[in-house]
């Protein structure tokens, strides 16, 4: 149970922060990621993500903060219910996610992805379209150099880790916006 009710300025705010999040993980995420993978080659995709994840990994950190205070004032952690508790910690996960990805995961994987592209220009690959193509080719580059075999699994490792924590956010903002949805008189 909250001690005031929230402004409607306030509620609002806090509706459009939260969607914002939601609408801009499942963009980025399921859409734009997927569309660019199948339209352009492997390294303009990766140097277009390069340049988009900081700038999503931040909005996203801002968001998630703002999303975070407006749910604190208004519901004061001694007041809480099991609902309320609920959405509070998922906040705070989506937040520390984030924050992993913008800090650490984030900028490990494009440096790991630019280490490995240089390698790949080297041996004239990575200008096809679609990430599946010339596998055999990605495959003995692998088995034959070892920089670009362990570049390989340092980028396999952080962008697992990435995509893990934009999983688990994208997760906590859903089931936060369903809660709000569900509670939209008691936002």
């Amino acid at each position: 149970m909250a001690t005031e009710e929230a402004p409607d300025l306030v509620k609002v705010l806090h509706l459009l922060v939260l969607s914002f999040s939601w609408g801009m993980q499942v963009w980025v995420s399921f859409i734009a990621g997927l569309a660019l993978v199948w339209q352009v080659s492997r390294h303009t995709f990766g140097l277009v993500q390069s340049k988009l994840f900081p700038v999503y990994f931040y909005c996203l950190l801002g968001s998630t903060c703002v999303s975070l205070a407006v749910f604190a004032v208004y519901h004061p952690r001694e007041l809480l219910d099991w609902h309320q508790t609920v959405q509070m910690t998922l906040y705070f996960l989506a937040l520390i996610v984030t924050g992993l990805n913008s800090q650490w995961f984030g900028p490990a994987v494009t440096d790991t992805m630019l280490q490995m592209r240089e390698v790949e220009k080297e041996h004239g690959l990575g200008n096809q379209i679609g990430l599946g193509s010339q596998k055999e080719a990605y495959a003995k580059l692998t088995e034959q150099d070892p920089k670009y075999r362990t570049y390989r699994r340092t980028f396999g490792r952080y962008h697992g880790l990435s995509s893990l924590c934009n999983l688990m956010g994208i997760i906590c903002t859903s089931v936060n916006l369903i809660y709000t949805a569900l509670k939209l008189s008691a936002i």
